[in-house]
């Protein structure tokens, strides 16, 4: 599997998006960042909910465990269905390629594997607002489980691009997305699960190694 990465001699280098120098630092981010953003958040969203909602944490939990499998869907159909949009007009090939291809082209640039907290928080803020009047008290299930898939689908991306392979059950995942960046763009969509990617048929039709 690791000649898949050398094959993309290009990986090591950046890009830049924005001639504006704040526009610029605001699309690289530290992977830290987001991660303690959005679990504190979801701790502390879960935590206030058992206190001063009217659920209990048995009500709470598995609202937040089916949040959190919702979240894996969200993430194979926007990567699928947003991020590869095709680019029938020139709105449309600017935000796949800004959003996601300039990751596709430069796939080993660190400050460039997550979403500008700016953005997401802003994202997951409007959220809670739509989750808690719609759903009430069970927003503060919900959203955490969510946000906490999100985190998670950024940390086993990040291990993904960045770390060497690793030697546990994150090797599935990391072959997977591989297969996605240097095999076949139009395959394996899921990142931090091949179900959807099984389920939608978008697996690999070849097995690589």
């Amino acid at each position: 599997m690791e000649q898949l990465i050398n094959e993309k001699t290009a990986a090591q280098q950046s890009k830049q998006i924005f001639n504006n120098p704040l526009l610029e630092k605001l699309t690289r981010t530290h992977i830290a960042v987001p991660l303690v953003i959005f679990y504190v958040t979801a701790a502390v969203l879960m935590y206030y909910g058992s206190l001063y909602s009217s659920l209990t944490w048995k009500e709470l939990v598995p609202v937040f465990i089916a949040s959190f499998f919702l979240f894996t869907l969200v993430e194979y159909l926007v990567h699928r269905h947003v991020f590869h949009m095709l680019p029938t007009t020139k709105m449309k090939a600017w935000i796949a390629y800004n959003f996601h291809g300039v990751h596709h082209d430069y796939p080993k640039d660190k400050t460039r594997l997550v979403m500008p907290p700016v953005v997401s928080v802003l994202l997951a803020t409007i959220l809670f607002s739509v989750a808690y009047l719609s759903i009430g008290d069970w927003a503060f299930g919900f959203i955490p489980g969510f946000i906490s898939g999100y985190a998670s689908y950024l940390a086993v991306h990040y291990i993904v691009h960045a770390m060497r392979p690793p030697k546990n059950f994150l090797k599935v995942l990391w072959v997977h997305h591989g297969i996605h960046h240097y095999k076949d763009s139009e395959a394996a969509f899921g990142v931090s699960s091949p179900l959807w990617d099984w389920i939608f048929r978008t697996m690999p039709k070849k097995t690589y190694k």
